[in-house]
């Protein structure tokens, strides 16, 4: 009897492994997917080659209480804006064949997954032209078959290009021009969304006319505006004090897939309709509004990076790099990205373009830096979800900016949502505190916007020549009132965002 219950254990045990098997045959090791779709949706599994001997098992994730799981997007989220729980898996997509053991088709032709060739310009340009749409479904940086290639720092020079083989080395420092120790450590804090009335004073508070860098200018920001809820007169007097206003879109849409996925024709109406809006209606007509930030940080692949081309943008800061012991300097897209593209179905640009990328270096947002916890990193400030207190948040900013100050000096992103400095009571202060102390501290770091760290990197000087460099010496220190003390309040609708009226504070006539 007993024999008999160990042969079948044993006969269910081989027919559980052929149905893992089965279940992850041409599957990708990361992809999660459901057993059933009874229950609450919460529960995936993947496929885990790490088993003894080389075996397949199943390893599982279960999401929070309230949450369910995402197979698009492959993330936990808030079960009523998930629709897939009635499927098994992400559907599955025919891929070419690009790896043959023999030539199968003419020079210049690949194969589509049903057998056909068709020329290599076809594939990834957005058009199946594979009878089964194959040549549309290998399309991410590493898969294009018609991607930019990698780095060349022989072809690659300043002004107008940057790269290196993996993304550390600093401008100027390879051919000998400069050292380490004589780079300006250049700190960027950017914001996102609308400027209105209560984060000003969080602005104002952080950047005014007594915080000056060491050539005696005073410390700037980045300001990617969106078009709703925003005040244009408040736009405009950042602008007049020399800050870097972009553009982060008209609707801030949050259907991720809008974004990832959208046409060149959403992305120009979003970005450079939102240009249009605010050199309108903030009055800025000197050709400054260049760079791009994707709502959500939701990068729009090739079509988001042709059509700033054709637009004359001149950088995004969309893309995060993964955390690592050595950040990663900015670069221009002319090659291959330096790093893999990070997060959750993000869709990186493969091909070559002539813009300027500046990186969102993750933030290691451990506690004890000297404990070597295994904890991701954070993109955006506002996203670092362990931080809770004032000290906390202290030692997080004076941690990474040591992380950079004490390896290759590549420009530290401080990226924030403004809405999480006002729920978090005295961050501000901390902030404001800490600011003090490395300006009262360092004789080499500025607090720059997005635009002049391009233009230090396209004409690399030391730090001993900074107080003369001419191109961060505009709206030095400006002094005066604001265009406007009583700003139009235009009741205002939008084809964009239909049905609804807003309040446009502007300092020039209504629309």
């Amino acid at each position: 009897v007993f024999a008999v219950s160990v042969s079948a254990q044993r006969d269910d045990e081989l027919a559980y492994a052929d149905k893992v098997e089965d279940l992850c045959q041409g599957r990708p090791p990361n992809e999660y997917f459901r057993l059933t779709t009874e229950g609450d949706c919460r529960d995936v599994v993947r496929c885990d080659r790490a088993g003894i001997a080389g075996t397949i098992r199943l390893a599982s994730v279960k999401c929070p209480s309230g949450l369910a799981f995402d197979l698009e997007r492959q993330t936990c989220d808030w079960k009523a804006k998930v629709d897939n729980c009635d499927r098994l898996s992400k559907p599955r997509r025919v891929k070419p064949n690009f790896n043959t053991d023999e030539p199968v088709c003419p020079d210049g032709n690949l194969q589509c997954g049903n057998g056909e060739c068709i020329s290599q310009a076809f594939f990834c340009d957005q058009k199946p032209d594979c009878a089964d749409g194959s040549d549309e479904n290998a399309c991410s940086v590493d898969e294009d078959p018609n991607k930019a290639d990698v780095c060349n720092p022989s072809e690659c020079l300043l002004p107008d290009c940057f790269c290196s083989a993996d993304g550390t080395t600093a401008p100027g420092v390879e051919g000998g021009k400069l050292e380490i120790s004589n780079l300006p450590m250049m700190i960027t804090f950017t914001f996102n969304g609308a400027v209105n009335d209560e984060n000003v004073r969080v602005y104002d508070k952080l950047f005014h006319g007594e915080r000056l860098n060491p050539n005696g200018c005073t410390a700037k920001a980045t300001y990617f505006v969106s078009h709703k809820y925003s005040n244009y007169s408040a736009v405009q007097e950042l602008h007049r004090k020399g800050h870097e206003i972009g553009v982060f879109s008209i609707t801030n849409d949050e259907d991720p897939k809008y974004w990832t996925d959208g046409s060149y024709d959403t992305w120009l109406a979003e970005m450079a309709g939102d240009r249009l809006i605010i050199e309108r209606f903030a009055n800025i007509t000197d050709g400054t509004v260049v760079g791009v930030r994707a709502p959500y940080l939701l990068v729009g692949g090739n079509e988001q990076f042709n059509m700033m081309t054709d637009q004359f943008f001149a950088y995004d800061s969309s893309i995060s790099a993964p955390l690592s012991s050595v950040p990663i300097w900015p670069y221009t897209l002319h090659y291959r990205m330096p790093h893999k593209c990070h997060g959750n179905a993000q869709n990186c640009p493969s091909r070559s373009h002539p813009i300027w990328e500046m990186p969102i270096n993750e933030l290691d947002r451990r506690d004890d830096p000297e404990f070597d916890e295994n904890l991701t990193g954070c993109h955006l400030v506002s996203s670092c979800s362990n931080i809770y207190h004032k000290d906390q948040f202290r030692q997080l900013l004076q941690h990474n900016f040591d992380r950079h100050y004490g390896t290759n000096k590549a420009p530290l992103s401080l990226s924030f949502d403004p809405s999480w400095l006002l729920a978090n009571t005295g961050f501000n202060d901390v902030i404001d505190d800490w600011m003090s102390h490395v300006l009262s501290t360092y004789t080499d770091v500025y607090f720059v916007t997005e635009l002049q760290v391009i233009q230090w990197m396209q004409n690399p000087t030391s730090t001993a020549s900074l107080r003369d460099f001419a191109e961060w010496k505009e709206n030095c220190a400006v002094q005066g009132q604001p265009h406007c003390r009583l700003p139009n309040a235009c009741p205002l609708e939008t084809r964009e965002l239909p049905g609804e009226t807003h309040r446009l504070h502007t300092c020039l006539d209504c629309p």
